[in-house]
């Protein structure tokens, strides 16, 4: 059993559903027949539009899954707070005065959403900590393996610097922002790669993700370090990657350093294929979101061995100690397993991603329509 620990906000892996699935117990809610509980609303809280992947895939498969698992029954009541913490408090606070019979909440901010959860609890409704860890009394998180994620990302860009890598070299670090526990944990398992093995010269805590603020850091390290000077950039999502990659193409860079990213959007995965982004770290959103959902029926029909079997790891956070959890593992996403990833999960056809000027660099690592 795992214990992870989240910190207060200021090779290839193969896995499956049945992996992530109940583990003996009472069986799925879809084969059990009409239980109690069958006809239930899930509240849905997302935390920004700029990421791609929460209404692309987030949000239909758990509305899926949930109507899968009781038989139409189920509904998932969504809401996105577009980055704004305010706004996501006020729609909990709706959810709440509604009486959805439990919450999925991906909180904006994790510390100050803290006083909401504590009003849904008040209420009786169960709070799961979707993707990042909330504050205040949550039932349970489910998430990636975040410092493992970091990890893959500074071996990533270790390896992709060549070994005549040293300490001299100089880095720029494009972290997430400081609201987001996740950021923190990424940051912390990137830095148990770099540290002492290359300088970091600059390094940023984007506000709120957005690829505008990563811009202007960026654009603000060029100009104290030299835009020759930079070896490498750890860009910890693939939106701020593509900024990082943008400025340094606007300020003359002839030849990018190696970027990392995360998240596998579509873009990410064609400036891969073109060489501009280094690699992304591929999340199986499927397996996180189908999870989320098998967590939230399971807890309103009071299944508690399969609620067990699906949160068998811990973790802490400032507000409470060992929360039920489960932590999804990993894989670093490069041109050379674009096929066994992405396209084999179906998340992109190939025709999605080979169009364009992309086609000719597609070819050349065998990715044809």
């Amino acid at each position: 059993m795992r214990r992870i620990v989240i910190a207060v906000a200021a090779p290839a892996l193969t896995f499956s559903l049945a992996s992530c699935g109940a583990l003996g117990g009472s069986g799925t809610s879809a084969d059990a027949g009409p239980t109690r509980g069958s006809d239930m609303t899930v509240g849905l809280l997302l935390p920004e539009t700029a990421n791609t992947r929460y209404d692309k895939f987030d949000y239909p498969i758990i509305k899926s899954k949930v109507a899968e698992l009781t038989r139409g029954k189920g509904r998932v009541d969504y809401a996105n707070a577009g980055a704004d913490a305010n706004k996501q408090a006020g729609q909990m606070q709706k959810m709440i005065d509604d009486k959805v019979d439990i919450i999925l909440l991906d909180a904006v901010d994790s510390h100050e959403i803290a006083g909401m959860v504590q009003k849904a609890k008040d209420a009786g409704i169960p709070v799961i900590a979707y993707d990042r860890l909330a504050e205040g009394p949550i039932d349970a998180y489910i998430s990636f393996d975040n410092e493992l994620v970091g990890e893959v990302q500074g071996r990533s860009l270790l390896a992709a610097m060549g070994p005549g890598t040293d300490s001299s070299d100089k880095i720029v670090m494009m972290n997430g922002s400081a609201t987001d526990p996740n950021a923190a944990q990424f940051k912390e398992g990137a830095l148990t790669q770099l540290s002492g093995k290359v300088t970091i010269a600059k390094s940023y805590d984007t506000k709120d993700w957005k690829p505008e603020n990563a811009e202007a850091n960026m654009t603000q390290a060029i100009g104290a370090i030299g835009k020759d000077n930079i070896v490498g950039v750890y860009a910890a999502n693939d939106g701020m990657a593509g900024a990082v990659i943008k400025t340094l193409k606007e300020a003359g860079v002839a030849k990018l350093p190696p970027v990392t990213g995360q998240d596998a959007e579509l873009e990410a995965v064609q400036r891969i294929i073109a060489g501009e982004q280094y690699m992304s770290v591929y999340k199986s959103y499927p397996v996180e979101a189908e999870t989320a959902a098998e967590m939230a029926v399971a807890k309103v029909q009071g299944r508690d061995i399969q609620f067990d079997a699906l949160t068998r790891d811990k973790v802490s956070s400032p507000t409470h100690q060992n929360i039920p959890a489960q932590l999804v593992s990993v894989v670093a996403l490069t041109k050379d397993n674009i096929k066994g990833t992405v396209v084999e999960d179906n998340i992109y056809k190939v025709s999605d991603i080979c169009v364009g000027k992309y086609l000719e660099a597609c070819a050349a690592i065998g990715l044809k329509k």
